[in-house]
């Protein structure tokens, strides 16, 4: 029955996504909206395969949060960073889509005005 065990299969599936999600949700800060946070959400969601704490610890997990604020504190905030942290976020971003972005001018385009 081949129906059948590709239903199962798609529920298998988003059974995962729903208990990734859930998972996800405890790191949601109480000052995020919803827009920032499904951004964030979808980082993390994207790399947490990769960010797995290891059994003996490790913090792989608390980077992958770290990397997803400091993506995020760019995008919303216009926070700035070291370059090579900064090139790493994006990159890991790399085809999220976040619409209505707020624009922010540097202190350097300011300067030269």
């Amino acid at each position: 029955m081949v129906g059948g065990e590709a239903a199962a299969a798609v529920e298998e599936l988003v059974s995962g996504v729903r208990q990734a999600a859930d998972f996800a949700e405890q790191f949601r800060s109480y000052s995020e909206s919803e827009k920032q946070w499904k951004a964030r959400m979808e980082f993390i969601l994207r790399h947490l395969p990769d960010y797995r704490d290891p059994p003996d610890g490790g913090g792989r997990l608390d980077q992958l949060l770290s990397l997803s604020m400091v993506w995020a504190n760019h995008l919303f905030l216009g926070c700035s960073y070291n370059k090579d942290l900064l090139d790493k976020v994006m990159e890991m971003a790399d085809g999220i889509e976040v619409e209505d972005l707020p624009q922010f001018t540097i202190r350097s385009e300011l300067m030269k005005k």
